[in-house]
């Protein structure tokens, strides 16, 4: 607001000083009235009417002052007050557009959060955080995902990444989420429960048509914390693995087997006979970090990809998920300079220590 009083004044303070001081027929009009167009461009209604009814008084001073005749003074006056109809008529046009993407973007982040609303702070044995950044700010539509879940076999929690974006990103979203919580109750196994995810992917896609179903998936990572929090189990279906935290260490959780994203129609790629399900180990106080490509595809300006392992902000004891997920949020953007590539979204669950007993 203060950058734009400071146009207009300096463009009417300096049409009045040319008009004063410049010989005959050289006039500061055209700059005079470049302000009631900078103001209708640049400030409220309000003050953009108050800023052509001045220049519109300024102009006929000046044509008295230099003892101009009646009809120059009606030209210069009729150019003006034109200008300013014209930049109220821009400021008009301006704050209509304006609300209209107001409108947008609070309709596009209820459905964001309609089909992606914020996981539980607490499930089972497990506190939990989230946090998702678009990489751009009017974007908040996106096709990252993930959900929290406590089922009768533990807690189970996936984190993907639709193919493509818009609209049709969030339909596949609410797909892949809405299939996760139905199969999630149900599934015996973790391995079933990324089979049926990947069947009810493959069914929208073929859905869509040749083109998007040969082109359409989604890379996903399943995790199951057992009932008494002990046992972590992962399948990954073609996206980053996740990141142990324990006692200042951080290690990445690679799969031993690698497998096709969901929506491909293809199942898993486990040899006969062997699960495609790594089980480790989730000692207490130890947090798990789920993250999406926007955070591993992050690049600063010479287009080096960002690594946690090798990041000393990450590599420390974290007591709460918040604090890890605000940490790694923080160390990406000091990365990418604030200029991310692609939307980021982090999960992160820490298993609380058990109360202590005399």
């Amino acid at each position: 607001m203060k950058a734009s009083w400071t146009l207009v004044a300096l463009a009417l303070v300096t049409g009045v000083l040319l008009d004063l001081l410049a010989p005959e027929p050289y006039t500061g009009l055209p700059l005079l009235a470049a302000g009631p167009l900078i103001a209708g461009a640049m400030l409220p209604f309000r003050c953009a009417v108050a800023v052509v009814g001045l220049t519109c008084g300024v102009s006929v001073g000046l044509d008295i002052e230099r003892q101009r005749p009646a009809t120059p003074l009606l030209v210069d006056l009729a150019v003006v007050g034109l200008i300013g109809v014209l930049g109220l008529a821009i400021n008009g046009l301006l704050t209509r557009q304006g609300r209209d993407l107001a409108l947008t973007r609070d309709l596009a982040e209820a459905v964001q959060l309609a089909v992606l609303p914020d996981p539980p702070r607490r499930a089972g044995p497990l506190a939990v955080a989230a946090g998702y950044t678009a990489a751009q700010a009017e974007a908040r539509i996106g096709g990252d995902l993930y959900a929290v879940q406590e089922t009768p076999f533990g807690v189970r929690m996936i984190i993907g990444d639709v193919r493509g974006k818009g609209i049709q990103a969030v339909a596949a979203v609410s797909v892949a989420i809405g299939a996760f919580r139905q199969e999630a109750e149900y599934a015996p196994t973790l391995a079933t429960l990324a089979q049926r995810l990947d069947e009810a992917m493959a069914r929208m896609a073929a859905r869509s048509g040749p083109i998007a179903s040969t082109e359409g998936f989604t890379t996903a990572l399943l995790a199951e914390v057992s009932v008494d929090g002990e046992v972590l189990s992962l399948v990954n279906r073609g996206h980053p693995p996740p990141y142990l935290v324990h006692d200042g260490r951080l290690v990445r959780l690679d799969p031993a087997v690698p497998q096709l994203p969901l929506g491909m129609g293809l199942n898993d790629l486990a040899p006969p006979g062997r699960e495609p399900v790594d089980v480790v180990r989730l000692p207490p106080g130890a947090s798990l970090i789920l993250v999406t490509d926007g955070v591993t595809e992050a690049r600063d300006k010479q287009g080096t990809f960002y690594d946690p392992l090798r990041s000393r902000r990450m590599s420390r004891r974290f007591l709460h998920p918040d604090v890890l997920v605000d940490t790694l949020t923080r160390d990406v953007g000091r990365w990418t300079g604030g200029r991310g590539q692609d939307d980021m979204a982090i999960l992160a669950l820490t298993r609380c220590r058990p109360p202590h007993t005399a």
